[in-house]
């Protein structure tokens, strides 16, 4: 039973957002401060990619399960477990800390627990906005959630910096916990309407682990879908074993120095934010799929690689804002897209199939970039390394340069991932190839319909000729050839 006074549409997503807003500035303050901590504790890239690979491992791993999960379950009752799961977490290292029993592996089995809730976070939150908002709205509230990350993001590190002196990080998770208790009552006082069951939906429909596979057969018959994804699925490798070891070159390279830190981190947000607003106001190039793959290129070249090539704060502050300026555009138009073409009622598990494809490599980056940095490349970029008379002159030598090495590097194939999306028709066509569901719907009832008017025409054929069986097949015909002009004209994917 729903309440009247509970808000819906529009509004209901605009409750659901400003929660989300308070609880990412919590977590990116949390964040900020742990990763200082690690880094102060270790003086390693690899402490801190670790802490990374474990929130992101099981965040990946598990979204199978968990998408099919939350196309069974209630899915504003999935958001607000999810959440109180990620708050669970921080209250653990919370008490840890406040006992002075903080070790680097509580973290990590921390962001196991968190990870594994934010498995179930995405594609609940992602299908709950396709049933909030009608199709025109899709991108702009991408561009909102977008938006809220990276407002947090300016936001957080400015405060943990300011903050961490006088409350210590034990004040710092305490906000935490405040402002995830805070997203939760947002959850609790909107309506978010369930699904109905589609064709698509009974056709998925088994037993759990059937229905966790059922995502990957939904994408694998649709080329399309398929190849979106492939290109995420490089990209994503090669933007985190870059971006992973973002904190600790910027950390070398300028001595532990936190304010430099603070402020690549915030700028980059700004960034964030000035995209997201763009974005939320526009919604998006009207063809998606430039938006995804000129995305790549341009955060490729602009975030990815000048941040390898900057030595100092501005270059730093000035590649994190441009490529975090274009990625809400990135994905926001990717998940245009989606929400598009994928029935509501199997969102859930499409699209954690969908994060899987798509970021199965993040960890793998995140688990091999920290190693390297400290193994190979970062030897490799002294001097009198192997690498300084090949890199030396464009990102410098020492400390954090072989960390900036591996920046360029990366963004150079990124740019490649995006330009080879165009290769293929099955992308840049994909728009095109694939059927709205809500016009896959459409053609279902136009072709049941159809089916019906065929059936009762050739029953009147049968019958004796009278003038009131003349009349009603002409009224069938009549029918039939306004099916005809309404049938959807849209292509159909191979």
């Amino acid at each position: 039973m729903r309440f009247s006074a509970q808000p819906s549409g529009m509004r209901g997503f605009v409750v659901v957002w400003l929660g989300q807003v308070v609880s990412m500035l919590g977590t990116g303050m949390t964040n900020f401060a742990l990763s200082f901590w690690i880094f102060q504790q270790t003086g390693e890239a690899t402490a801190l990619t670790w802490a990374i690979f474990f929130f992101m491992a099981p965040s990946v791993l598990f979204s199978p399960i968990a998408g099919a999960i939350v196309d069974r379950a209630n899915r504003k009752t999935v958001m607000i477990v999810s959440d109180l799961l990620a708050g669970i977490a921080t209250i653990f290292l919370l008490m840890l800390l406040a006992s002075e029993s903080l070790e680097i592996w509580h973290i990590y089995v921390a962001n196991l627990l968190a990870g594994a809730a934010n498995a179930f976070q995405f594609p609940a939150y992602s299908a709950a906005v396709t049933m909030m908002l009608p199709k025109e709205q899709y991108g702009r509230a991408a561009g909102m959630l977008s938006l809220a990350g990276s407002a947090s993001g300016i936001l957080a590190p400015a405060f943990a910096g300011a903050l961490l002196g006088p409350l210590g990080l034990v004040g710092i998770m305490g906000i935490d916990v405040a402002t995830f208790l805070f997203a939760i009552f947002a959850l609790f006082i909107v309506h978010i309407p369930q699904p109905e069951v589609t064709a698509e939906g009974r056709t998925g429909q088994g037993s759990l682990l059937q229905e966790s596979a059922y995502g990957f057969r939904y994408i694998f018959e649709k080329p399309s879908l398929l190849g979106l994804q492939m290109v995420f699925f490089f990209i994503n490798f090669l933007a985190m074993f870059g971006f992973a070891v973002m904190v600790p070159m910027i950390l070398a390279r300028t001595g532990n120095n936190e304010i430099a830190l603070a402020s690549v981190q915030s700028l980059g947000a700004i960034g964030g934010v000035v995209g997201g607003l763009l974005l939320s106001t526009w919604g998006g190039p009207k063809r998606k799929v430039n938006g995804v793959l000129v995305g790549m290129i341009a955060t490729s070249i602009f975030g990815q690689a000048l941040m390898g090539i900057g030595q100092g704060v501005f270059i730093w502050a000035s590649a994190a804002f441009l490529g975090q300026f274009i990625i809400p555009i990135l994905n926001g138009s990717n998940q245009a897209i989606w929400q598009a073409k994928v029935a509501p009622d199997v969102q859930g598990r499409v699209f954690a199939v969908r994060r899987l494809i798509a970021q199965v490599t993040a960890p793998v980056a995140t688990a091999l970039a920290g190693p390297l940095a400290d193994n190979f490349f970062e030897p490799a970029m002294q001097p009198d390394g192997v690498l300084a008379p090949l890199f030396g002159w464009l990102v410098g030598t020492g400390a954090g340069a072989g960390m900036s090495v591996m920046f360029v590097i990366t963004g150079l194939v990124g740019v490649a991932v995006g330009l080879g999306g165009y290769l293929f028709p099955a992308i840049r066509n994909a728009e095109d190839l694939l059927l709205d569901h809500e016009v896959v719907v459409q053609t279902a009832v136009l072709k049941k319909r159809l089916n019906e008017l065929t059936e009762e025409r050739q029953v009147l054929r049968q019958a004796p000729h009278t003038a009131q069986n003349q009349q009603a097949l002409k009224a069938i015909a009549l029918e039939m050839r306004q099916i005809g002009a309404d049938f959807p004209q849209q292509g159909k994917d191979s």
